[in-house]
């Protein structure tokens, strides 16, 4: 299609047949040979044998492989599917098989055993010719398997009756059960609804992206045994703000441990200069408060009455009556202008 046919070859042979291409294009580059590239899904998860560590390839994985016509069972045809693997470069080879309807892995992988293979309750097995020849020679084999075969028939028409019978017992009267359904359904209507609204607010507050189970006795139980510390708030976010951002905090200079006798009062005493210590470090960093120019016209910035200290007298201040010379603002004019 697209290719120029000259006037004279016109209805005498194709685009594709005067310029020697093929239909199919690159696909059909190996057709000579019986091959041609199709794009193959992967029936099942497999075992790489080639890679150097064990690789699986998934179930629905697709490849590029090469298609080719390998024999017969009977009249239908055997195909094999040729690919290779990306990741070592190996070649894994799948063939039909018509006589089991299933697929085959002949070179390159293993089928990964999933236990599917095993007969359960309700599945129908498809013998072989061998078991079929097994079972026509063999009476009792055949005996047995009618006898089984019998009773697996009267358990199902048993269970199919019985399953009828339910359906037919439930919906005798349609009406009734859809009413019986919905004020089923009304029955705590108005909390369910009342919880998801809570739900959605503490979502769209908290920014939460993730669903909110309803709650619970256990969770209430729980919550009830937590105790939170009590304080001032606002001086604890105060200490926090006023705290630099960037702590940095000094080298100990390493001292050897020496196997001395210490006595307790001189463990007493030191206990009591490193509590000291650490007392004064937090009274320093409470006082020098780093001001923050975007905090201005907050409570941070707004003056703290200084606190009184008991038994120690405070001088009063003496107000100020000098009148205060402030400069007056004059204007050229008497009069406002434009």
């Amino acid at each position: 299609m697209g290719r120029y046919v000259p006037p004279d070859q016109e209805g005498l042979m194709s685009g594709n047949q005067i310029h020697g291409k093929h239909a199919l294009g690159g696909r059909a580059n190996k057709i000579s040979q019986g091959i041609l590239t199709v794009r193959f899904e992967m029936p099942y998860p497999i075992w790489c044998t080639t890679c150097p560590k064990p690789t699986i390839i998934g179930q629905g994985v697709r490849f590029n492989a090469e298609k080719k016509k390998v024999g017969k069972y009977f009249t239908t045809p055997i195909f094999s599917f040729r690919m290779k693997h990306v990741a070592c470069g190996g070649w894994i080879e799948i063939r039909t098989d018509p006589k089991n309807t299933a697929y085959i892995v002949t070179e390159g992988a293993r089928k990964r055993d999933l236990g599917e293979d095993k007969v359960e309750e309700g599945d129908v097995k498809i013998l072989t010719q061998a078991e079929r020849e097994a079972l026509r020679d063999n009476a009792f084999a055949s005996l047995e398997g009618k006898i089984e075969d019998k009773k697996r028939l009267e358990y199902s028409k048993k269970r199919l009756e019985e399953l009828q019978d339910l359906s037919e017992k439930q919906w005798e009267d349609p009406y009734e059960q859809n009413k019986r359904l919905r004020n089923a359904f009304r029955v705590g209507r108005k909390e369910r609804e009342k919880s998801a609204g809570i739900a959605a607010s503490l979502q769209d507050k908290m920014s939460l992206g993730l669903d909110l189970l309803p709650e619970n006795e256990d969770d209430a139980r729980r919550a009830r045994l937590i105790e939170y510390g009590e304080g001032d708030s606002d001086g604890i976010v105060d200490k926090a703000i006023s705290k630099p951002l960037f702590k940095q905090d000094k080298p100990k200079p390493m001292s050897k441990p020496t196997k001395t006798k210490v006595s307790k009062k001189l463990k007493a005493e030191s206990l009591a200069k490193q509590k000291t210590a650490a007392f004064a470090a937090e009274v320093r960093e409470n006082t020098r408060v780093a001001r923050d120019p975007f905090l201005a016209g907050t409570r941070l910035t707004t003056p703290k009455a200084a606190p009184i200290l008991a038994g120690v007298k405070r001088k009063r201040s003496r107000p100020d009556d000098t009148p205060t010379n402030k400069p007056t603002v004059v204007g050229l004019v008497d009069y406002d202008s434009d």
